[in-house]
């Protein structure tokens, strides 16, 4: 069995974890910054850079101390090189080198969206290939066909904004907090989900792609317009996104071609109808539902450690040149959609 150090700083969560090739979690730890970005109603990149290099060091003393564990007890360093907000990005990813060079361990440089892709596979070891992975956080919403390690077809992405984002500017609109996504979730637990008429974005055009952007200036719209409460505005913006994802999964899986499984992971998984609405269209299509359990979702070192064991056990490591990367795309040979930006 190999062991995998697990390092995580591509956002606003610092993390560190051991795994183990047999999926065996050895330690795990975290450490949040919403009390660092709660007054800007948002992720500050300066910021959050200044407080991973504060605490990645700690965090990663507490994670080997908790899996009774020395540094020269891991067989591979694994960190997130990409793609995120570079500063954060950059400090995972130099401590990580300089691990492996005092330790004379590979390092294995993970792209964060392989970490959200493999993610699943951690916890159920009966998910194989290939499989029909929604991916969708704050910075990312895709459509892709997980063929392998390493391997992934890319079938649809957001032309404009992702759906994490759109909850998060919804939830800084109606004055909910940070971070956006929960809170989003909790007022809408007390609001009608069709009480304020909200579009749905792409719903039901041929090519699978996403948009939020129109759905973010409606919302604004309505909530300049004082005619309606928070808790209802919520309701109907997180309908529109579910009706959104699923609409658009359903496109994507007659595209999907001997996909044995509909996978959702990502910061937005957590979300308790995303997950529920997403079951169903499995069911429609006879498909086993895959979800990470909801600490798996949000941004974590256990997905990285996980995405470097199986890279590892592939024979796949890093040289120690490799570059911090803000973008890193997983299906690189992707056509470009038209009309989007630099995320897609």
């Amino acid at each position: 069995m190999a062991v995998i150090l697990g390092i995580e700083s591509s956002c606003d969560e610092t993390a560190a974890a051991l795994i183990g090739s047999d999926r065996t979690i050895f330690a795990h730890r975290l450490a949040g910054q919403e009390a660092h970005h709660a007054p800007y109603g948002g992720v500050v990149p300066e910021i959050a850079a200044r407080a991973h290099s504060e605490t990645l060091s700690p965090l990663i003393e507490a994670a080997l101390a908790e899996a009774g564990m020395a540094l020269g007890d891991v067989d591979a360093i694994a960190a997130t090189a990409g793609p995120g907000l570079i500063g954060g990005v950059m400090v995972g990813l130099v401590m990580a080198k300089a691990l492996a060079l005092a330790a004379e361990k590979p390092l294995i440089a993970v792209n964060h969206l392989e970490g959200h892709a493999l993610s699943p596979r951690l916890i159920d070891p009966h998910l194989d290939f290939p499989y029909l992975l929604l991916l969708v956080s704050g910075g990312h919403c895709q459509l892709l066909r997980v063929e392998g390690v390493g391997a992934y077809r890319r079938l649809a992405t957001t032309i404009d904004d992702a759906a994490g984002e759109a909850f998060d500017k919804t939830a800084k609109l109606l004055g909910l907090g940070f971070p956006g996504g929960p809170a989003v979730e909790r007022a809408a637990a007390s609001g009608h989900p069709c009480a304020v008429p909200l579009p749905r974005p792409l719903a039901g055009s041929k090519e699978p792609h996403f948009s939020f952007a129109g759905l973010k200036s409606a919302v604004a719209r309505a909530v300049a317009s004082g005619e309606h409460r928070a808790e209802d505005i919520a309701a109907s913006f997180q309908q529109a996104v579910v009706d959104c994802l699923t609409d658009r999964t359903r496109r994507a899986l007659r595209q999907a071609g001997g996909a044995r499984a509909l996978v959702v992971a990502g910061g937005v998984a957590a979300n308790g109808a995303v997950r529920a609405a997403l079951e169903e269209v499995a069911k429609e299509y006879a498909m086993r539902f895959v979800a990470p359990p909801l600490w798996l979702c949000t941004d974590n070192a256990a997905m990285i450690a996980w995405a470097g064991a199986e890279r590892f056990a592939a024979g796949w490591s890093d040289p120690l040149d490799t570059p911090a990367r803000a973008r890193w795309p997983l299906d690189p040979l992707a056509e470009k959609v038209r009309g989007a930006g630099v995320k897609a």
